[in-house]
């Protein structure tokens, strides 16, 4: 019998509920703070640069987060999943990443973007101690 990868388990959470795993994904990672920015919860690195912002139905009819993202990563997951993924205004043109929580997602894939939008903001000596 061929063994295949376990599908992503894939969960839908309420904005409240979304929220809060958001929050607990982003103040996991070290120095980082919470404050508000253009209305919406936003992180930032050692209280200056942001990494993610909350955007519960900002500027469109949708519950999401943007972040930042490595080069080619906004391209390459809008075209493979524009379900749940987009191009940010304001951002997107910098490569942010748009991420849906309006439908189910893979919370695990989500500490990932989350982890790696720290790691591009961060000083190289606080990412590096995610390491």
């Amino acid at each position: 019998m061929e063994k295949r990868d376990p599908l992503p388990e894939l969960t839908e959470l309420g904005p409240a509920e979304a929220l809060a795993e958001l929050r607990r994904l982003c103040l996991a990672l070290p120095e980082t703070s919470e404050r508000a920015s253009h209305g919406e919860p936003t992180w930032f690195v050692r209280g200056k640069k942001t990494f993610v912002t909350f955007a519960d139905h900002h500027h469109d009819d949708r519950l999401a987060f943007w972040c930042a993202a490595p080069p080619g990563v906004q391209e390459a997951l809008v075209a493979e999943a524009p379900e749940r993924f987009f191009r940010p205004p304001y951002v997107g043109h910098r490569g942010w990443l748009g991420v849906y929580l309006d439908v189910p997602a893979d919370w695990d894939e989500i500490a990932e973007i989350v982890t790696d939008a720290f790691r591009l903001i961060a000083p190289k000596t606080l990412a590096a101690r995610l390491d």
